[in-house]
C-alpha cells in the first residue's frame, strides 16, 4: 500500500511517500518538500502546493494520504495561511478520490517516540530507527527540514493505523 504523508506549511509543506509491503514493513519511496517563494503572493504559492501534490499524487499513486491537522497555534496570524494551505492540499487529495487520515503534531510524536511532546531531533531519531533513509541524500536542501521528516512521521502513522 503506498502512502502519502503532508505536514502542510504556509511556504514549505513537507511531504513522503512510503509503501507499506504485505508483511507490514516500512519503505520509503520518496520525501521532501514543496518549497514555494515567501516573497510571492498567497495565490501563487497555493496554486504551486496544489500542483506538486497533484504530481506527487499522480507519480506515486498513493491509496491513502495522512496530512497534519491544526491543533493550536499561539499565533494567529500563523493559523490563517496554514489553513489556506491545508484547505488547497485537501482539495488535491480529494480530486484524487484519496481517503485522508488527519493526526496532530501530538498524536504523531506519540506515535513515533511514545511521548506527545517529543523534540523534534528525537522525531527525527526515532523514524530513522523506524525506516531506512540510508539511499537518500539527506543534504539535499529539500530533505533536510523538519517538515520532511515530520511528513514521514505522518506516513507512518497511516501505516500504523491502516491495517
Amino acid at each position: 500500500m503506498i502512502i502519502l504523508g503532508i505536514d502542510p506549511g504556509s511556504v514549505v509543506v513537507g511531504y513522503a511517500v512510503i509503501n507499506k509491503n504485505k508483511d507490514r514493513s516500512l519503505e520509503v519511496i520518496d520525501f521532501g518538500c514543496i518549497i514555494t517563494d515567501k516573497f510571492a503572493t498567497t495565490g501563487e504559492r497555493l496554486k504551486k502546493i496544489h500542483t506538486e501534490i497533484t504530481k506527487l499524487t499522480e507519480k506515486h499513486r498513493p491509496e491513502i494520504a495522512a496530512v497534519e491537522t491544526l491543533f493550536f497555534f499561539k499565533n494567529v496570524k500563523t493559523v490563517m495561511p496554514v489553513s489556506q494551505t491545508r484547505g488547497v492540499i485537501l482539495l488535491a487529495l480529494a480530486e484524487k478520490k484519496l481517503p485522508v487520515f488527519e493526526f496532530t503534531p501530538l498524536q504523531m510524536k506519540m506515535a513515533i517516540c511514545g511521548f506527545g511532546r517529543a523534540e523534534k531531533k528525537q522525531v527525527i531519531e526515532m523514524i530513522k530507527k523506524t525506516v531506512d533513509i540510508n539511499c537518500f541524500d539527506l543534504k539535499k536542501n529539500n530533505r533536510k527540514k523538519d517538515d520532511a521528516f515530520d511528513a514521514l512521521g505522518l506516513a507512518i502513522c497511516a501505516a500504523v493505523k491502516s491495517y
